[in-house]
């Protein structure tokens, strides 16, 4: 929806669906009625691409030519999220998502870091309906200008990334909540992305890897080699988680609004994953894109940007951390893009290896983590980094 537009239809945030739709065992007439509910029952939807969730999204035109946007979010689809008081013990056995610290496709997640980026200032997108029970959201439109494929069709990179910096330095200057107020339903906890999350996020790339690479499973002594040397890196993150993360913040994730002013350039999607992470986390996601190729000399200015406008923050220290995360979320992804190819059978996602193994490589140079390059190395022979 372009700036400065509102869709007519009848603003409502606690939504429960009439009897009939509650009984209804279809996913596409729960929607029909949450959506007739909302007073866009009449308009017509285009379903638009996925991604690596089990989220999905259409476009919304009514007749009047309001456009909106449809986020379908089944909780059944997913493992259950984890809650404040969740020891590391029952995160384990409920699965991925509590261990993770995932949000598990619950609509109140995205609800309340709405709110919360939205009363920032922030281009959060505006909630106009949502159903927690069932997981469906209306949302404003914020319209096609992603980031990736603006520069793709020739503007200027620059321009948009020091935009996303800025706003992450705004972010991370700002008071961090314990909780996000949802409106009509309990606050939704802002937990830290603390070890266990970490771990759980490292420890893919052991399970997943060789399962794509057709390798033998690592033995018992690099499992154990492995722990060792991620768990100072682990615990320097998890000291370090003190600000709002988006926890997915890269190019394909921004959309950039001409119409608005400031910070509110950057419109902001999918962060329903936010957790208190070290400030490293959304900077390294930007500017070490699994999806697109960002030039090691703009990552270095972007940086040097964020420590100019942030001079209380410790460089050494910070790159530091970077440098250890960095790699981190590399093996991560590789890890999950392997599970994708494997398990879930998307093989378009073999298309972004070869970046991450490249990304990974350049991370392992550093000297900090010269003991995983060593790990790496003995482990994982080039011919299975697939």
């Amino acid at each position: 929806m372009a700036h400065g537009k509102r869709a007519r239809v009848r603003w409502s945030w606690a939504f429960h669906l009439t009897d009939a739709a509650a009984k209804c065992s279809s996913r596409s007439g729960l929607a029909r009625d949450f959506l007739i509910s909302a007073g866009m029952g009449d308009a017509a939807l285009t379903r638009l691409p996925g991604d690596a969730s089990t989220r999905s999204y259409a476009r919304l035109v009514s007749p009047q030519g309001s456009r909106l946007i449809l986020m379908d979010a089944p909780t059944a689809a997913e493992s259950l999220p984890c809650g404040p008081e969740a020891d590391d013990a029952s995160r384990t056995a409920a699965g991925y998502n509590a261990m993770a610290r995932l949000a598990a496709c619950r609509v109140d997640a995205f609800v309340g870091a709405d709110l919360f980026l939205r009363c920032q200032g922030f281009s959060a997108p505006e909630v106009i309906a949502f159903d927690v029970a069932n997981g469906f959201a209306v949302m404003e439109d914020l319209g096609p200008n992603l980031f990736a494929q603006r520069i793709e069709a020739g503007d200027h990179a620059l321009t948009f990334y020091e935009a996303a910096v800025d706003l992450l330095v705004r972010l991370h200057e700002t008071a961090t909540p314990d909780a996000l107020p949802v409106p009509g339903a309990p606050p939704w906890p802002l937990l830290a992305y603390d070890d266990l999350a970490l771990k759980t996020g490292a420890d893919l790339f052991l399970d997943w890897q060789p399962r794509l690479a057709q390798a033998a499973d690592f033995g018992a002594e690099a499992r154990l080699a492995w722990e060792v040397l991620w768990a100072p890196i682990r615990a320097r993150g998890a000291a370090g988680a003190s600000v709002f993360t988006h926890r997915d913040y890269h190019a394909e994730n921004l959309i950039w609004l001409e119409a608005r002013q400031g910070l509110a350039r950057v419109g902001l999607l999918d962060f329903q994953d936010c957790v208190r992470a070290h400030p490293a986390w959304d900077l390294l996601s930007l500017l070490q894109d699994a999806r697109r190729d960002v030039e090691p000399e703009l990552e270095a200015a972007m940086l040097a940007r964020y420590f100019a406008a942030r001079p209380q923050v410790d460089r050494d220290a910070f790159l530091a951390d970077y440098a250890g995360l960095a790699t981190l979320n590399n093996a991560r992804i590789v890890g999950i893009f392997s599970r994708l190819i494997v398990r879930d059978d998307k093989p378009r996602y073999r298309d972004f290896l070869p970046r991450m193994w490249r990304l990974l490589a350049r991370n392992l140079a550093h000297p900090d983590v010269a003991g995983l390059k060593a790990w790496f190395d003995r482990h994982v022979p080039e011919a299975t980094r697939l």
